[in-house]
């Protein structure tokens, strides 16, 4: 399992479509994985520190995980394919594991909420991890959510990855929190 952080959110000004962007620690290889306007919604408000007044969903599972006396140790992104990623949120409870099938971006909402660490399966981040070349000037700004990413190194992703790629350079700042939550994906 390689451990990554929530780099960013980002968001498409032509398509509004929400990538969120993870991070490898020790490394400049990020992954970034398509997520709902309510999903990315819910993870910037948890990295930004605002509580709402109502538990939003993933506030929710938190305290009916908290509830049942059990305890988050980590979420994992385990599998793709065709194009869409696979999380487990790995919980324990009264000297039990407990494995559950999840979205990724319910997942790391998840995560940000209870702050455990987010791991990644090797092959998952081989499949769809990109770099960027420091002579590439990506379209990434970051929002008010992180720093700005630091210059990553040279490296081609694979063929299957282009898509990531062409994705992520059509992306441009946007402030989460102007978006219409009312919205369905």
């Amino acid at each position: 399992m390689i451990r990554v952080s929530v780099d960013s959110i980002r968001v498409s000004l032509l398509t509004q479509h929400r990538v969120v962007v993870l991070r490898e620690a020790d490394s400049r290889r990020y992954l970034p994985i398509w997520i709902g306007p309510f999903e990315a919604d819910s993870i910037a408000m948890a990295i930004q520190g605002h509580e709402p007044q109502r538990p939003l969903t993933h506030d929710l599972l938190k305290a009916t995980i908290h509830d049942l006396a059990g305890t988050v140790n980590y979420i994992f992104i385990n599998d793709i394919q065709d194009n869409t990623f696979y999380a487990r949120i790995v919980i324990e409870q009264h000297g039990r594991t407990i494995e559950i099938d999840a979205r990724p971006s319910d997942a790391i909402a998840l995560a940000v909420r209870t702050d455990v660490p987010i791991y990644v399966e090797p092959r998952v981040l081989e499949q769809a991890g990109v770099y960027f070349d420091e002579d590439e000037q990506p379209n990434l700004e970051p929002t008010s959510t992180v720093e700005e990413p630091e210059t990553p190194t040279t490296e081609q992703p694979e063929e299957s990855t282009s898509i990531f790629r062409d994705f992520i350079n059509t992306l441009d700042l946007d402030n989460p929190e102007r978006d219409n939550p009312e919205r369905n994906q």
